[in-house]
């Protein structure tokens, strides 16, 4: 080999070594990154996990502590207040308008019903249209299409019921 040659080798060898060098320097700094993140996960999973079994008897929401001192007497009022006066679903109310008509019924007469039947609720009339949907999904109401209308009864088993 002649010395230029090893020279050019040498200078090559040189600018790997460097890049190799700077590759792994730059590689620690992503990797201590990660581990602070990791650490900062960790932290909070155990924290969660603490609280986990610190309350893992209070699967029944009755049995979770009581609300702070520092809440106003109001807001405890009126969330107990609240929890008191539990009101029918949806789908409850509809079925009890259906069980009302022996012939099918539109969505927009049942909403209408419901309106009148209970002026503090006001679906919307897509709101009416997928509890009325999410009922024939389970079975409690059969739906009946004629030509463009869609009319809804009672299944069998639920005027059974």
């Amino acid at each position: 080999m002649t010395s230029q040659s090893t020279g050019t080798l040498r200078s090559r060898l040189v600018d790997q070594a460097a890049s190799d060098l700077e590759d792994n320097r730059r590689r620690q700094r992503e990797l201590t990154e990660q581990l602070t993140v990791l650490r900062q996960e960790e932290a909070l999973l155990t924290d969660i996990l603490k609280l986990a079994q610190r309350y893992k008897g209070f699967a029944d929401p009755s049995r979770l502590p009581e609300q702070s001192q520092d809440e106003p007497v109001a807001a405890r009022t009126k969330r107990t207040s609240a929890a008191a006066e539990r009101r029918p679903l949806l789908g409850d109310l509809l079925l009890e308008l259906l069980r009302e008509h022996d012939q099918p019924r539109l969505a927009k007469e049942l909403r209408d019903e419901l309106l009148a039947k209970h002026p503090d609720r006001q679906p919307t009339p897509q709101v009416v249209r997928n509890t009325l949907e999410s009922l024939v999904a389970k079975g409690r109401i059969r739906r009946h299409k004629r030509q463009r209308s869609v009319m809804y009864t009672l299944s069998p088993s639920e005027t059974a019921a």
